[in-house]
């Protein structure tokens, strides 16, 4: 901890605690800090300390501690003004806002008071020369705060007429209360207008744009704009997190959860935040939070999960049900606190309202991991009262009948509707309480058999026993071919080949003597045709046999089926199977074509989520065939098709795929989107840390694609929780880091960003070929050195640069040496350090273009060089002491001259591609004979720019500007 010797000491002790977390950590040093200021006896340097300790209470939970340095502030102002300087004396009259809020944020204070303040605040605004606009602002949150509506629009109204002014809060500030008021007033889209330049990062401040990001959700759920919502919360809640003075629009981000059917993410949330439940230092944050709490509590309560485990105060566990109740009365106590103060019930009404919230979407999936949170199972019976016994006796005779339900179980399973195993199994219960005839028996084996799977077997057979004991010998056969697919699929194909025999030559007989339908025919050869390609999969033989097969099942069906759509579907299978043989013959154009036919057939007979399984073969034939239009089309259509039939788990792949393809052609927004549904439904399948976190991985990617650095950051640290080498293999895990490593940087968090890329580069420095793994090194450093870490850039460019040295990458070799000459000004190395460097820079370069014969390369090289020697021009103009002798200026600036110079003759060797080098060199060249007094040789360079473009194109940005700053140079000569 830094020695508090002087008032610049302390002064950098406060600079430093400001940097620190908010919390009562950076509080009690700003306590310290006073206490070390007293000491100096310095009358500015104590104004300063609680100056700066007012401040770490404002953003911090500790908010109720500000009032006494404020006060005393006060009383020093109002004894010797004379000992605050311009800017303190601007920071005391700026906080009298703030004290205005802090006094409305506690219940204790009374309202008389708080109107006192007010009066006070208008008083010593108007002698320091103020405009009353931040005054009638601060009138207008008291009569918003207790419910004076007239009131808070007169001052709305006044607060918006008077001038701006420096005790105006910022434009980002004033935005978010305006925006407040039209929400309160039911105006929504009014209030997302008026925030869309603090959103649209036009404006902003400490606190902005996260609270506009938390106060936008809402809004934008009742208007329907979920993507929006979506975005918000990912990226606000990004920002609220860090700082614990955040509390309210915490709450509001866990309302979102709460309102979009992200209850485990609300969850989460509150695990995060514990000393949220009980800090009391402002009690209007608390109460908000506590009832977003009783919100989410209550909708978990709703769910039947009032017994589950939750994050609460600590000291005890707590349920939900629990909680719920705990937190709905402590926020109703505080509530009760501020109404008696401010003698309206209106800060109650509007909690009421708040914790009275119903969900505006019933999933809204986010991108991160939240799967849904589980209903619990049924409630134990309660023995029902004889009131309740006739209710149900009603209900039961409301049931469907067994015949009801036989007809509709048929109707489902003759037309293959989906949910027909389902009506299957209703009849099935419904038959245990009734007598039923063999063939109803048979038919109830059978089909509670086809949804048991390999486990099936004895099923079937017991069917076909039945059957033959009902008298219908067809069906009996095509059971007993069931049974022998069965065994297929249990891997017992030979069994299943001999199985089949029989059945086989009987139903072909039956057929023969017309003593059977083509269904059941039609059935027994579909059973055979699929054992014989169950052969050619598994063994890769017979298939001739099985084309065979194949073909004897179409010339039956074939032009039979018309309205029988079992026919149709037998027709439209035999199709896939040929083209699964093509496919296994290498004949993938003939595969795709019959697949095609397939799903024609199928959709055509009204039976499309049939289709989906040959529409994603397509696409996997399309995409190995380069021919990515017609993989996205096939996958769309699986997606149209399937509807809501597709399991969970396949819908997260389609969506996957079709992102992959999407993403392919450049659409990342759409791409974004589909890899959104993947993540979201591999969390219903219960996937999230296998396929979802593969998901997130690629929809992390999109969405860096698309700038929106903060909404990527968080996916791509979601998926980081569950990617694994062993699973997703490493390449996942260290693109994913990369991923989010350029989030960070792009976000101005570089010291997580070298931490990411540290970890990418351990995980590709194993790899054969390490040009990633340079990369990462070269990326770590930058982000290294943009953290005020330079020894521990230089450190990492170094490893790059050995990296490129030993890949023969002569530019970024180069660069890295560039990049280390620059740090060295920061290091112990200094400037002759630097020098050296950037010396060693030009050497390689001049080396590598001796030895290239490439014309194309030695241009590459040759703009190389030239940038380095401007950035050494640069350097050397720039590393010298501001304590220097003329003498060591004048050196200083010849050297950087010269190397000017030989960057103007290397890019005018390069021609017209360097013409924008060597005029920005030329230019810094003239800014230099400037400072050495040879105002002649300055302008002469700066016509040559002028003459480099003569005839260029006026509307290029690059072409203006170089003339504009040429013609700047030329001013002090022609003056």
């Amino acid at each position: 901890m830094m020695e508090i010797a002087d008032f610049d000491s302390l002064r950098r002790a406060m600079a430093e605690n400001s940097e620190e977390p908010e919390g009562p950590a950076r509080n009690a040093r700003a306590e310290q800090l006073l206490a070390e200021a007293e000491r100096l006896n310095v009358p500015l340097a104590v104004i300063e300390a609680l100056g700066h300790q007012l401040k770490v209470y404002n953003y911090s939970s500790e908010k109720d501690k500000m009032f006494v340095p404020f006060a005393r502030l006060l009383r020093m102002w109002d004894e010797r003004p004379e000992d605050f300087d311009e800017y303190e004396t601007h920071s005391l009259h700026w906080v009298f806002k703030w004290m205005t809020a802090g006094m409305l944020d506690q219940p204790h204070v009374p309202l008389a008071s708080i109107e006192k303040w007010l009066g006070e605040m208008e008083h010593r605004y108007r002698l320091a020369g103020h405009s009353e606009r931040a005054v009638r602002s601060a009138e207008f949150s008291v009569a918003g705060h207790v419910g004076d509506l007239p009131r808070a629009e007169r001052a709305y109204a006044a607060w918006l007429a008077a001038d701006r002014d420096r005790m105006a809060d910022c434009h980002a500030c004033e935005l978010h209360g305006q925006g407040g008021w039209q929400l309160k007033n039911g105006r929504d889209e009014e209030a997302l207008e008026l925030w869309g330049p603090v959103l649209d990062g036009e404006y902003s401040c400490a606190h902005e744009p996260h609270t506009v990001l938390a106060s936008s959700l809402v809004p934008l759920l009742r208007l329907g704009r979920v993507d929006e919502a979506r975005a918000h919360h990912l990226r606000g809640f990004r920002l609220v997190r860090p700082m614990e003075s955040m509390r309210g629009a915490y709450a509001d981000h866990v309302e979102f959860c709460a309102l979009t059917g992200n209850e485990a993410r609300g969850l989460e949330l509150l695990a995060e935040r514990p000393a949220y439940f009980t800090d009391t230092g402002q009690p209007r944050s608390r109460m908000d939070f506590l009832a977003v709490v009783a919100l989410l509590m209550e909708r978990l309560t709703g769910l039947g999960l009032d017994g589950q485990r939750v994050p609460g105060p600590a000291g005890r566990t707590w349920t939900a049900g629990e909680l719920a109740g705990h937190a709905r009365g402590e926020a109703l106590e505080l509530a009760a606190r501020f109404d008696a103060r401010n003698g309206t019930s209106y800060v109650g009404d509007q909690l009421r309202e708040r914790m009275a919230q119903r969900p505006l979407v019933d999933r809204l999936p986010l991108g991160v991991r939240a799967p849904r949170t589980a209903p619990a199972g049924p409630p134990a019976p309660v023995a029902p009262a004889p009131a309740q016994e006739r209710s149900e006796r009603s209900e039961r005779s409301e049931q469907p009948s067994l015949p009801a339900l036989l007809a509709e179980a048929r109707r489902l399973s003759d037309t293959l509707r989906p949910h027909a195993l389902e009506a299957w199994a209703a009849v099935a219960r419904a038959a245990e309480e009734t007598e039923v005839d063999t063939y109803v028996r048979a038919e109830i084996a059978d089909h509670t058999a086809m949804g048991r799977g390999p486990e099936g077997v004895e099923l079937f057979e017991r069917a076909a026993e039945l059957y033959a004991e009902a008298g219908d010998e067809g069906e009996a056969i095509a059971a007993r071919a069931r049974a022998a697919y069965v065994r297929a699929l249990s891997g017992e194909l030979d069994e299943a080949l001999a199985a089949m025999d029989e059945p086989y030559d009987r139903i072909l007989a039956l057929y023969a003597d017309d003593a059977t339908g083509v269904r059941q025919t039609a059935s027994v050869l579909m059973s055979r045709a699929r054992i014989l390609m169950r052969q050619v999969h598994e063994r890769s033989t017979g298939a001739g046999d099985a084309e065979q097969a194949v073909r004897e099942l179409l010339a039956l069906v074939g032009g039979r089926g018309g309205s029988d759509v079992r026919l149709v579907s037998r027709a439209a299978e035999g199709r896939a199977m040929l083209a699964e043989l093509a496919e296994h013959a290498g004949d993938g154009e003939r595969a795709g074509e019959l697949f095609r036919q397939a799903t024609a057939q199928f959709v055509g007979a009204e039976l499309p989520w049939f289709a989906v399984e040959y529409e994603v073969r397509v696409a996997a034939l399309a995409h190995e065939q380069g021919d990515l239009a017609e993989a996205e089309r096939a996958l769309r259509a699986a997606l149209e098709h399937g509807g809501p039939y597709v399991e969970p788990v396949g819908r997260a792949q389609l969506h996957l795929q079709l992102a992959e393809v999407v993403g392919g052609r450049g659409a990342a927004e759409e791409a974004a989107e589909h890899a959104l549904e993947a993540a979201h439904w591999a969390d219903e399948a219960g996937q999230s840390g296998t396929l979802g976190a593969w998901a997130r991985h690629q929809l992390g990617g999109f969405l860096l694609r698309q700038g929106r650095f903060a909404e990527a950051a968080e996916v791509l640290e979601s998926a980081l929780a569950d990617l694994s080498a062993e699973t997703h293999g490493d390449g996942a895990v260290v693109q994913t880091q990369w991923w989010l490593g350029d989030c960070l940087s792009e976000l101005g968090e570089h010291h997580a960003a070298a931490e990411r890329r540290l970890q990418a580069a351990e995980l590709a420095r194993h790899w054969p070929e390490q040009h990633d793994h340079a990369t990462l090194a070269h990326l770590a450093a930058e982000s290294l050195g943009n953290a005020g870490l330079p020894a521990e850039a230089d450190r990492a460019y170094t490893r790059a640069g050995e990296l490129w040295r030993a890949m023969g990458n002569v530019h970024f070799l180069v660069r890295s040496l560039r990049a280390r000459a620059w740090l060295a000004l920061r290091t112990e190395a200094g400037t002759e350090g630097a020098r050296k460097l950037m010396a060693d820079a030009v050497r390689e370069c001049e080396a590598a273009l001796e030895a290239v014969e490439d014309p194309a390369a030695a241009d590459r090289l040759a703009d190389e060089l030239g940038h380095t020697h401007r950035q050494f021009g640069d350097l050397l103009a720039r590393s010298v002491p501001e304590d220097a002798d003329d003498p060591a200026i004048q050196e200083a600036f010849e050297a950087a001259l010269a190397e000017m110079a030989a960057a103007i003759s290397v890019f005018a060797g390069v021609g017209e591609d360097g013409l924008h080098s060597r005029t920005a060199a030329e230019l810094a060249a003239g800014w230099l004979e400037a400072d050495l007094s040879r105002p002649a040789a300055a302008a002469a360079r700066a016509r040559a720019v002028l003459d480099a473009y003569e005839g260029a194109d006026p509307a290029d940005e690059t072409v203006r500007a170089r003339r504009a700053e040429a013609r700047q140079l030329l001013e002090p000569t022609e003056e």
